[in-house]
């Protein structure tokens, strides 16, 4: 369907994995099978999915993707959250988060809704 590379939501979603990543190293080691690894695993699965879809012939299948990405962008942020209860994370470090994975949220739904029109 499409060149996954040539997507901005596909960089953006992939380039905040960097500094999740970076935020989950410095949880406790107790939550390293916990938290840690889940936050890791969704960030990763927004880029992943995003890619994916690209590579379904039917925009249905590709809206599918594109869902799930949403679905995990979402997941992140309540896993952010979480983290802030617990004190793992600080107020700037969820807000900067949060701010990147609101703006990443946005262009998923924007683009959803664009494949959507396809079906």
């Amino acid at each position: 369907m499409n060149d996954f590379r040539k997507l901005e939501i596909w960089k953006r979603s992939k380039e905040l994995c960097v500094p999740v990543y970076e935020l989950a190293n410095s949880f406790p080691k107790s939550e390293i099978y916990g938290l840690s690894s889940q936050i890791r695993r969704c960030c990763v699965s927004i880029s992943s999915n995003i890619a994916e879809g690209c590579s379904r012939k039917s925009f249905k299948d590709y809206n599918r993707f594109i869902s799930i990405a949403l679905g995990s962008a979402y997941e992140l942020e309540t896993q952010l959250e979480i983290a802030f209860d617990l004190n793992f994370i600080n107020n700037i470090q969820i807000n900067k988060l949060k701010e990147e994975v609101t703006q990443v949220q946005k262009m998923i739904y924007v683009f959803r809704e664009h494949i959507s029109k396809n079906i």
